[in-house]
């Protein structure tokens, strides 16, 4: 059973996942973070520049957004029917048989398009004007008939998935045709994660999608241009969507407008969901109920301890991550086999929760205490596996290589906690260590050699770390002594707390 928790701010919103009491996973989304990819809008063409075969389109932003001729797919405009599939286009991907932009488009014009690069510096969104609206294991394309599959997917089951969905679209749209499917029934695009979607996950989300498609329409007809018609979910109703499945209990969250807002949202299109809602009027912060910030905590460190007394150490990297098992002082068992076997077993369960919770993408590597016992290494792996099946993520684990190491994959569907949460330190610029102050008085000193033999200041001053500066005015001072003498000029030192051990500069005065 899982219940989902939800704190909202006007700044951020923070989603955490909780099995049996255990917080499983955690979702962040900052408001100020959201970009404008996929907002669907009724634009209004301000200009057409032929000979930039290009046009500005004014969709209520601060600046216009372009639209190029090689990005009009038919454009569809309020009130008409779906236009036809895209053109075919050559091997730079330019139109064959494009018409010109000024023959298509007109000032004034009231045209439907979606926006597929955000505005950078001075330059405005860029736009297309074929939709696509993405949902959780499919994308719809309202214009197209084509039923395509993730080229991420094996070639082999990409006919079977095709069948699949053709059997499903056509049960969908009869299902709203009355018992006919209609003429144009939209495109659909299977996403890598629908691989191993049942047919109920998938039926869900062609009814999700040709409702949000249905309601885009509606609201183009009746809107003033320059109206928003449609944005990506925001992570509240990713909540309904994507995390909210015949476990969940409750859905909790602690702001009465945004539960008014969501309970509208689900009521229209997950009404199951919706039913789940519940508006949190505890005195407590909701996240106090399970200790999800104390978890946050613990899923940004590199150890994380096990009951038994043993640990973890996550070290992520940008080409792999890496988890060591060690023994620490856990010494509960009979034997020393029986010792590390515990251990292993422990953190099996502990790793698999820890991918969820910090969302660990890409390649792991998982190094287990070495087990003499056949026995012992298939129980560790499949309760690994095992574990590792309750992840909504797919990932796929081999067995144990010729060193004793555990590979594994999970894909990647969003930025990893540490990576949204923190950046690089600015003492060590992330690499995990700096130099020792010692290791620094001597790059300072070599350094004022190097500058006095290039330029003659009055005096040399040292700014650094304290622990920098006490070193020099206690053990390494007779060294610096006699560099002043050396080079003839007088060095002072200032301490600058707010500079990190490794950081310094010379200042010549």
């Amino acid at each position: 059973m899982q219940d989902i928790l939800i704190n909202w701010s006007p700044q951020e919103t923070r989603v955490a996942l909780v099995e049996y009491g255990s917080v499983q996973e955690l979702h962040v989304e900052r408001t100020l973070e959201r970009g404008l990819v996929g907002n669907v809008y009724l634009g209004k063409v301000s200009r057409v520049l032929p000979g930039m075969q290009s046009a500005f389109i004014d969709v209520g932003l601060e600046r216009t957004a372009f639209l190029h001729v090689a990005d009009i797919v038919a454009p569809f405009t309020p009130g008409s029917r779906p236009m036809s599939a895209p053109p075919e286009r050559d091997h730079r991907g330019n139109a064959s048989g494009m018409v010109p932009i000024e023959k298509q488009v007109f000032e004034g014009q009231s045209l439907l398009v979606q926006v597929i690069k955000d505005p950078i510096g001075s330059k405005g969104a860029r736009l297309s004007t074929q939709i696509s609206i993405a949902g959780r294991l499919l994308v719809f394309l309202p214009q197209d008939k084509h039923i395509g599959v993730s080229q991420k997917i094996p070639s082999d089951l990409r006919d079977a998935l095709r069948t699949r969905m053709q059997a499903l679209i056509e049960a969908a749209a009869k299902a709203d045709g009355n018992g006919t499917v209609p003429a144009n029934t939209g495109g659909f695009i299977l996403r890598t994660n629908g691989e191993d979607a049942s047919d109920a996950e998938l039926a869900d989300d062609i009814a999700y999608l040709r409702k949000t498609w249905t309601r885009v329409r509606e609201l183009s007809t009746r809107l003033p241009p320059m109206s928003l018609l449609h944005q990506d979910l925001s992570l509240l109703q990713r909540v309904l969507r994507d995390l909210t499945n015949e476990e969940t209990q409750a859905i909790r969250i602690d702001s009465r407008e945004q539960f008014d807002a969501l309970h509208k949202f689900g009521r229209e299109f997950m009404p199951k969901a919706a039913e789940k809602l519940q508006l949190y009027k505890g005195e407590r912060p909701i996240f106090d109920l399970c200790s999800v910030d104390e978890e946050i905590a613990r899923a940004l460190g590199r150890r994380v301890d096990l009951k038994s007394g043993g640990y973890l150490v996550v070290d992520q990297t940008e080409a792999l991550t890496t988890i060591d098992v060690n023994t620490g002082g856990f010494v509960g068992a009979r034997n020393f086999d029986d010792t590390i076997f515990k251990t292993n077993l422990e953190a099996a369960q502990a790793i698999a929760r820890q991918l969820r919770l910090r969302n660990l993408g890409g390649i792991i590597i998982v190094d287990f205490i070495d087990m003499v016992r056949d026995d012992h290494r298939e129980q560790v792996l499949g309760e690994f596996r095992k574990q590792l099946a309750r992840d909504r993520v797919k990932t796929t684990a081999g067995g144990f290589s010729q060193l004793g190491l555990v590979e594994m994959t999970r894909k990647r569907t969003r930025e990893s906690l540490a990576h949204m949460l923190c950046e690089p330190c600015t003492a060590c610029n992330g690499q995990g260590i700096v130099k020792t102050a010692r290791s620094v008085a001597y790059d300072v000193l070599r350094e004022i050699l190097r500058e006095a033999r290039q330029f003659t200041p009055r005096e040399f001053r040292i700014v650094s770390s304290p622990q920098v500066i006490e070193l020099f005015l206690d053990e390494e001072s007779q060294h610096l002594a006699g560099l002043s003498d050396f080079i003839g000029k007088p060095i002072s030192l200032q301490s600058e707390p707010a500079m990190g051990q490794g950081q310094y500069d010379i200042v010549l005065l």
